[in-house]
Formats: structure tokens, sequence, C-alpha cells
């Protein structure tokens, strides 16, 4: 029979595996940041192409699909392994939900060939564009989310929120880019739009905060260089400027060059968001090496204590006190037991210590969960697009002073009380 120092090895190799596949969802996460970055750009370029009617952006449109065709096809080669090399007992739970996710975003990645020559044809105005692009993204980001939720390791875990929250404050980073750019190329301003960015600009604040709290102390050193100090005054200015009520009550007169001039400030603030980007996904590529490494020494620790096992009676130590064990003669195949005890018990402690955290590190995601299902139930019940939905989560939270999660808590709670809206929508 199998003695329980077997079934210890067996836990570390089974979490060894976990490392395994963490490592390589981790680098398909870097390769989905790089191609969420060039989308974002190609996005902010199509929307002031529309909008200037096929005069700006013309040359510049070309190289910036290839760089998206390029890095496409590493993404693409990524969920191939992903796939292919995925451990046969991790398909299970959020290993199938990833999978899903992947399944989804690929139908997307097909649709870009024809999203690019509809935009180049002027078909689309800047507000399809945008929308189809953030779909996209927002697939992508979705499968970032499930590796995320996935990871059962905390300190991977804190990494991969971290990247998660930041990913998705800068693509509210680069939809606020692309909506500014083309609005004022348009000389289109008003409350409902007033209101638009102004929701964009918050989404943007509250996902940097959830990524403040999971980054280490160089992380967030390097975040804030990287937002200079003249970039964000000038943004800030255009913002003011942009969304003050008496702005959005007078007439706007189309600006190429501001229009120009915000899409350039808002690329240089990305662009250097960009940095950050690869330093998450450097810092985790580097936790999952050291985290296998140091299991995979644990392993050879335990496989070499395996072989020095001399056979002893059930149990013998396994009711020892302390006191006992103190005073007894050293002998050395009781000390190898004793030894294996205390491994059994220390990687307990472990787990416990690990779940634990772990649990702490997902109350994040399992917010973000709540208030996706809110929204939906918003969505069906009183026929609102996701925008309205989650303004109106937002607007209720401020109006109540709460939390954004306890008010989605309330409103599923209430979920068998709301009337079904069967007015079509308009």
């Amino acid at each position: 029979m199998k003695s329980g120092l077997s079934f210890l090895i067996a836990a570390r190799k089974c979490e060894i595996d976990e490392l395994d596949q963490l490592a390589r969802t981790s680098d398909l996460v870097g390769l989905i940041a790089r191609l969420v970055h060039a989308l974002q750009r190609e996005r902010g370029m199509s929307n002031v192409f529309l909008a200037s009617r096929g005069v700006r952006f013309a040359e510049q449109r070309d190289p910036q699909i290839a760089e998206c065709l390029a890095l496409e096809q590493e993404v693409r080669a990524g969920f191939d392994q992903l796939e292919t090399e995925a451990h046969p007992g991790a398909t299970a739970g959020n290993s199938a939900r990833l999978f899903s996710r992947i399944a989804w975003v690929l139908p997307g990645l097909d649709g870009l060939p024809a999203l690019r020559r509809r935009i180049g044809a002027l078909e689309l105005t800047p507000a399809q564009a945008t929308a189809a692009f953030a779909k996209l993204v927002a697939g992508l980001l979705a499968v970032v989310f499930e590796a995320a939720d996935g990871a059962t390791d905390p300190e991977i875990s804190r990494l991969l929120v971290a990247m998660f929250n930041f990913m998705q404050g800068k693509e509210f980073a680069g939809q606020e880019r692309a909506f500014g750019a083309a609005s004022l190329a348009l000389g289109r301003s008003d409350e409902a739009q007033r209101q638009q960015w102004l929701h964009l600009i918050e989404l943007q604040e509250r996902c940097f905060q959830v990524f403040t709290d999971f980054s280490s102390s160089g992380v967030l050193a390097l975040w804030h260089q990287s937002q200079s100090d003249p970039v964000m005054a000038e943004i800030e200015r255009q913002r003011r400027m942009s969304v003050s009520p008496a702005q959005a009550a007078s007439a706007c007169v189309p600006d190429a060059r501001l229009s120009q001039a915000w899409f350039d400030w808002c690329t240089r603030r990305i662009d250097a968001m960009k940095t950050v980007e690869h330093r998450l996904a450097a810092d985790l590529r580097e936790l999952c090496a050291r985290k296998t490494a140091q299991a995979r020494g644990e392993l050879q620790k335990y496989q070499e204590v395996l072989g020095n096992l001399a056979p002893q009676p059930e149990g013998a130590v396994f009711f020892d006190d302390a006191d006992t064990r103190a005073t007894e003669p050293a002998q050395y195949g009781r000390h190898l037991e004793r030894s294996v005890l205390d491994m059994v018990q220390e990687q307990s402690r472990r787990l416990q210590a690990m779940s634990d955290e772990l649990e702490t590190v997902r109350a994040s995601l399992n917010e973000r969960k709540l208030v996706e299902r809110a929204k939906g139930l918003l969505m069906a019940h009183r026929r609102m697009s996701e925008n309205e939905a989650h303004k109106m989560l937002l607007q209720t939270a401020m109006n109540q002073k709460r939390r954004l999660v306890d008010v989605a808590e309330s409103m599923l709670a209430m979920a068998d009380y709301l009337p079904l809206d069967a007015a079509p929508r308009r």
C-alpha cells in the first residue's frame, strides 16, 4: 500500500501541472494585452478616418492593420497551444469557461477583415466602428478575466486581477480617445454626449483603483511615472471644455486640429500605459517561473525522503504528541516518518493559507460578476442597452450612497419581482 508521502508527492505533481497551465495562460494574457493595445490604436485611427470622411489617417491605417494582423496570429497560436497542452484533468470548471470565452472571441477575429473593408469604404459611422471594436476587445478582456478567476495561486491571482483591471481601464481610456476625437471632428455636443464622456472617465477611475489595490509598489511607481503631468493636464483641460454643461448646451464647430490634438495627447497617455502592461506581464512570467521552480524543488525533496523511508508500524507516529517525541530514541526510520507527517501538516497549513488569501483576492472578481449579472437583468427586464444598465446601477448607488456591488446584490435578490417590459426598444 502507498504511504501518505506518496499522495503528498501526487499533490505536488498536481500543483506543478496547475502552475504549468497558469504559466501558459499568463503568456497568453501578455499576448492579448499587446493585441488589445494595437486594436485600440486602430480603432482610434478608424474613428478619425470615418469622421473626416477618409481624409485623415488614410495612410496610417494600413501599417496599423498589418501590426494587428501579426499580433492576432500570435494570439491565435497561443489559443491553439493552450488547448493542445491543457492538462486532461484541467478542462472542468474555470478552464471550460476560459475555452468558451476563446470560442466566443474567435468569430470576432474572423470578422475583422470585413469590418476593415466597411471602414475603408466609409460605410460605417464612428459610433458603429467604436462599438464593433469595443465588442471584440471586450471578448478578449473576458478571456483575461477568466484567466484571473481560474488562478489557484493567490500571488499569481493578485497579479492577474491587477492586469485585468488595468487592461479594462486602458480600454475605457481608448474608448474615450476614439469618442472624443470623433466628437470634436464632427462638431457635435449635447447632453447625452456629455454624460457618455463622463461615464467613460468614471469607468476608468474605478478600474485603476482596483489595479492600484492589487499592485506592487514597483508597478505603482511605474504607473505614476507613466502618467506625465503635462499630458494629463492637457487631457483634463480638454475634458473640462468638452463635458461642461455650458459646452453641451452650445453649438460646437467641427475642428480637425482640436480633434488631432486630443487624439495625440490621449495616444501619448495610452502608449505610456503600455509600459505598465509590459511590466505586469514580465512580473507574471517571472512569478510563474519562480513558483514552478519552488514546487519542483519541494517535489524532489519529497521523492528523496520517500526513497529513504523505512517501513514502520501503521500509525506509529500519527498519535504521538510533542512531549513523547522529544524523549524517544533517535531512530532514523521514525524520524523520517515524523518528517513526513510534518510535511503533510505543513502542506495542509500552506494550502489553507493560500485558500484564505485566494478568497480575498477573488472578492474583486466576484463583485464584477454580480454587477454583470445585475446589468444583464436590467437589459432583459427593462429593454436597456449595456451602457444604460450600467449607468442606472451607478446612479442608484450614488443616490443611495451605497456601493455598486451592494446595489447589484439587492437588484438580483428582487429578480423574481421585476416586471418584464414588453415594449419594443427604440
